[in-house]
C-alpha cells in the first residue's frame, strides 16, 4: 500500500504545475474518484484542516491522505511522492536554467502554462464551493472573508481562526435547537 500511495502522489506531483491549489483537483480525482481512499466530504474536511496548517498545502494534504490510508508509512510515502518530482525538476532547472532561459521557446511554453494553472485553481475553487454546500451563510462568509483580506489586508490565519470559531458557535447553536 505505501508503494501505491508513493506512486500516486509522485504522478500527481509530476504533472501539476502551479502549486498546491492547482494540485487539488488532481488529488481529488485520484484520492476520491479513482482510488476511493477518501469520500468527498472527508476530502473537503482534509482540505480545510491541511489549509490551516503551516507548510505547503499539497504536502500537508498528501501527508493527511497517506496517514488516513496507511498510517505513518503511508504519510511518509505520500509526502515523499508529492515532493520528489518538484525536487528533481528544481534540481535540473537549477543546474541548467541559465542555458535554457535564453531560448524564446521557454517563454512561449511558460506563457501557455500560466492560463492552465489559473484554470486548475478555478476548477479547485468550483469543486470546493460545491462540496462545502452552497447556501446563503457559506457564500456570505466566503465573500466577507475575501473582502476582509483584499480590502483590509487581514491575515488569512486570523480569518481561519475566526471562521472556525463562528462555525463552532453556529453549529453548536443549531444542535441545541
Amino acid at each position: 500500500m505505501p508503494l501505491d500511495i508513493f506512486l500516486t502522489f509522485f504522478k500527481i506531483g509530476s504533472f501539476t504545475i502551479g502549486g498546491g491549489y492547482a494540485m487539488l483537483p488532481i488529488i481529488q480525482r485520484e484520492v476520491v474518484g479513482n482510488k476511493k481512499w477518501l469520500g468527498e466530504e472527508e476530502f473537503l474536511d482534509s482540505i480545510a484542516v491541511t489549509n490551516s496548517l503551516p507548510g505547503p498545502l499539497a504536502i500537508n494534504c498528501a501527508t493527511f491522505v497517506g496517514y488516513r490510508t496507511a498510517g505513518y508509512a503511508g504519510a511518509a510515502a505520500a509526502a515523499l511522492g508529492a515532493v520528489m518530482p518538484s525536487f528533481l525538476i528544481i534540481l535540473v532547472i537549477a543546474i541548467f536554467f541559465a542555458s535554457f532561459r535564453e531560448y524564446p521557446i521557454v517563454d512561449y511554453v511558460f506563457s501557455g502554462i500560466r492560463p492552465a494553472v489559473v484554470a486548475l485553481i478555478a476548477y479547485a475553487l468550483f469543486k470546493l464551493v460545491k462540496a462545502m454546500g452552497v447556501n446563503l451563510l457559506n457564500i456570505s462568509v466566503s465573500i466577507a472573508v475575501l473582502l476582509l483580506i483584499l480590502l483590509f489586508n487581514l491575515h488569512p490565519i486570523v480569518t481561519i481562526v475566526a471562521c472556525g470559531a463562528l462555525g463552532f458557535f453556529l453549529n453548536r447553536k443549531e444542535k441545541k435547537q
